[in-house]
């Protein structure tokens, strides 16, 4: 499932030992900023409105099984995929 950090933490507090929980972030906030601004896709105001979400969704990242760190998508995938599997294998 991709649920918002609230949900994220309620499943993970109904089903502790059944449920896995990855927190995927960006390395800054600043590196999210330019990734959001190079697309091009978005408004000034909802850049902002983006970034201020991501950063409040950030300060829960220590609720969940796992954080990964966006900084290169293919290790970041791999890392997810080693995760998924150990979980899975158990």
């Amino acid at each position: 499932m991709d649920i918002d950090v609230k949900g994220a933490i309620h499943v993970q507090t109904q089903y502790p030992q059944t449920s896995l929980s990855i927190f995927i972030e960006p390395p800054s906030v600043r590196e999210l900023a330019r990734r959001l601004a190079s697309r091009g896709t978005e408004t000034e105001e909802s850049l902002q409105t983006r970034v201020n979400k991501a950063e409040y969704e950030m300060s829960f990242s220590s609720h969940f099984n796992h954080t990964i760190v966006n900084d290169d998508l293919q290790e970041a995938c791999e890392e997810a995929e080693k995760l998924i599997t150990e979980f899975l294998s158990k």
